[in-house]
């Protein structure tokens, strides 16, 4: 963590509706006149497009699968470095992973390919990231491809014939975050949400993607689900309609047929009361936990984050 410096991160799994939540951050930077500079996890891929198809083709002719969560994929070391940098001096280098709006405009670079490593923006006031893996914690013995031993026996060897492998080898992405937000739907919506999604911008099929949940499976469980615990709140969206079979469903539950439930790690440091004065229906069903209307998220997002955001940047 930064005095100088702050980090805000969006974290949550492909599907989990992370791009809302960075809309409702922008509008807030808007207003509050603070100068963010964004970065993606895109650009921590390890592969452009082309490299991950011709890589996910192998290993389907090895029998084996590819999972876009884990460190086989992505590069959970140069996202330190450019938290660490940040927090330290304010610069840090990134690349953009190109998408098809940003080709067709003024990019030379193709789409699906990363541009040239460039400095953040000067000045900025603080960094803002959203992806998978704003709040990460990891080292290289955390899963060694069980897939390849299947024994538990193995990784606990592996263990202890590493000297300090957390420390020496570990990558520690959450300790430089100020505000890490975890965006946490119910297991069902978000897998209704991804089967959507990728039907409808990579055309997909339901058993397709269906498929890549479960093979993907181990890497969540690892990579994305402890993030949640050290998140300072967690906003999960819980659906009041039907989706015990999320592979069948056929819409993405509306605003208005969820409820959200908010977790806060620390909730001595917010003034809850206030908050559900502010924030139309909301109640407490926990110390720490307050639910909401769905049609509701946006608005309490900028009620809770709005002066985190600017204690942040006075500070």
């Amino acid at each position: 963590m930064s005095q100088n410096h702050p980090i805000v991160a969006i974290t949550g799994a492909s599907g989990a509706g992370t791009t809302v939540v960075k809309q409702a951050f922008q509008q807030i930077f808007r207003r509050e006149n603070i100068s963010a500079a964004y970065v993606t996890g895109e650009c921590f891929r390890r592969y452009d497009r082309a490299e991950m198809q011709a890589l996910i083709t192998q290993k389907q002719e090895e029998g084996r699968t590819l999972s876009p969560y884990g460190p086989e994929v992505n590069r959970f070391d140069l996202l330190e470095e450019l938290f660490d940098s940040f927090a330290n001096t304010g610069n840090g280098k990134l690349r953009r992973y190109i998408s098809k709006e940003e080709a067709c405009g003024e990019s030379s670079t193709p789409e699906g390919r990363f541009s040239d490593w460039e400095a953040l923006p000067e000045n900025a006031d603080l960094l803002f990231y959203e992806g998978l893996h704003g709040g990460v914690v990891a080292n290289k013995w955390t899963r060694r491809k069980m897939s390849a031993s299947h024994n538990p026996k193995v990784i606990i060897e592996r263990r202890n014939n590493g000297k300090n492998p957390a420390k020496n080898t570990g990558v520690d992405v959450a300790q430089h975050v100020d505000l890490l937000i975890g965006v946490v739907p119910v297991v069902n919506l978000e897998w209704i949400q991804k089967i959507n999604h990728d039907r409808d911008t990579r055309g997909f099929s339901t058993e397709a993607t269906s498929r890549h949940i479960v093979e993907r499976m181990q890497d969540y469980i690892h990579f994305i689900v402890p993030q949640f615990s050290m998140s300072d709140i967690n906003f999960q969206r819980v659906p009041i309609v039907d989706t015990s079979n999320p592979f069948i469903a056929r819409e993405i539950p509306e605003s208005n047929e969820c409820i959200v439930v908010i977790r806060f790690r620390d909730p001595a440091r917010y003034d809850l009361p206030r908050l559900q004065e502010l924030i139309d229906g909301a109640y407490m069903s926990r110390p720490n936990t307050m639910v909401i209307s769905g049609s509701q998220l946006k608005q309490a997002m900028d009620v809770i984050c709005t002066p985190l955001i600017q204690e942040l940047v006075e500070r």
